[in-house]
């Protein structure tokens, strides 16, 4: 397809303010990611846009598959919360209470 730029799979942004940790949820405005590498501010870094990802998320919550998965960026944690403010993706497997990591596979765009 000669009109297409990217498969959109990873996203090429400026690190913000403080870096970005490999492994990390960010936010760029609507669109977010998580960090392919570590980078301190101001450079280019790389963000997977889909995919599936273990992630840490709310010790206390259970999950079970196919559950919406929020990112709390106060906590910088994911959880079912829907209040939690950002909707990231489903959980691709169960994960028990308590749990520190959980798997979810990011929605590319809501």
């Amino acid at each position: 397809m000669k009109n297409q730029v990217s498969p959109g799979n990873t996203q090429n942004v400026v690190a913000p303010v403080g870096g970005m940790v490999s492994g990390l949820v960010y936010f760029f405005g609507a669109m977010f990611g998580v960090s392919s590498n570590t980078n301190v501010a101001g450079d280019i870094g790389v963000i997977y846009t889909q995919g599936v990802f273990n992630l840490p998320k709310v010790s206390a919550q259970a999950w079970t598959v196919g559950v919406p998965i929020y990112w709390d960026p106060a906590a910088l944690l994911a959880t079912t919360v829907v209040t939690a403010a950002y909707k990231i993706g489903v959980a691709t497997d169960a994960a028990v209470n308590p749990s520190a990591t959980g798997n979810v596979r990011l929605n590319s765009s809501f």
